[in-house]
Formats: C-alpha cells, structure tokens, sequence
C-alpha cells in the first residue's frame, strides 16, 4: 500500500464478517467502504499537492475539525434537552450518562450562545428563562 491509501485504510476500516446486519448487506458495505477509501485517496491527494502540505497531518487536521464539529452538536443537543424539550426538560443525570459527560459538566457545557443557536435553528425561545438572565433582571 501507499501512504495515500494506508491513511484511508486507517481512516475507513473493513467491515469484519458478521457484523453487518442483515447478513446479506455485507458486500454492499465492503464495496461502501472501499469507495470511501478511494474518494479519500482522491481527496487527500488533491489537498496534499495545492497546499503542499503532509496527508497525514492534513488527515488529522481534518479528524480536528470533525471533532469540534460533533461536541458543538453536542453542545447545542443538551442546550435543547435543558432549554427548549417539552415542559420538563431532561435530568442531567440522564443527559450525561448519555453524552458521556459528568453531571457538572452537561451543566457547565453549553450556555447562551448554544441557546441562541438552537432558539434560531428550531425557531422558537426557550421554554423556560435562564438564570443568568433572571440575575441580570434583578
């Protein structure tokens, strides 16, 4: 293998016999896998030549930005499960165990600019005020 494709490896492993589910999906997956390989060859060559820059650190550069895009969801889902979901909203219990935060943590994880993004992407405010503010109001 080369570098190129040794990356791609690493970055969309095989899928192992019994794992798809149904059974009968499993070379549809490997080809799905096996496409996704050479699309990232293709695409890693091409940003490797015009910024002329290592694969490997582009790869993992890109890994970055995937992750900081995934804890901003993240960010903006516990905003929702606090801030906007019915009446009552999530426990915080409930909510770390399940983004694998601490129960400080999900407390501590988002705050207004999270609530603004997620007010302006469902269209509507919050369901209930935030501390912050009813202290502001005092």
């Amino acid at each position: 293998m080369y570098p190129m494709e040794e990356l791609a490896a690493l970055r969309h492993p095989l899928p192992e016999p019994g794992t798809v589910t149904p059974e009968d999906c499993y070379d549809d997956a490997l080809a799905q896998v096996l496409e996704q390989r050479r699309q990232d060859v293709l695409r890693l060559e091409a940003a490797a030549d015009g910024l002329e820059t290592d694969p490997l650190l582009l790869a993992l550069q890109d890994l970055k930005a995937q992750k900081e895009a995934v804890d901003a969801q993240i960010r903006r889902l516990l905003a929702y499960g606090r801030e906007f979901h019915s009446s009552r909203p999530y426990s915080l219990e409930d909510l770390a165990r399940h983004a694998g935060y601490s129960f400080s943590g999900v407390r501590t994880a988002y705050g207004e600019t999270e609530i603004r993004q997620v007010a302006a992407q469902i269209g509507r405010e919050p369901n209930r005020p935030r501390r912050t503010a009813a202290k502001e109001d005092r």
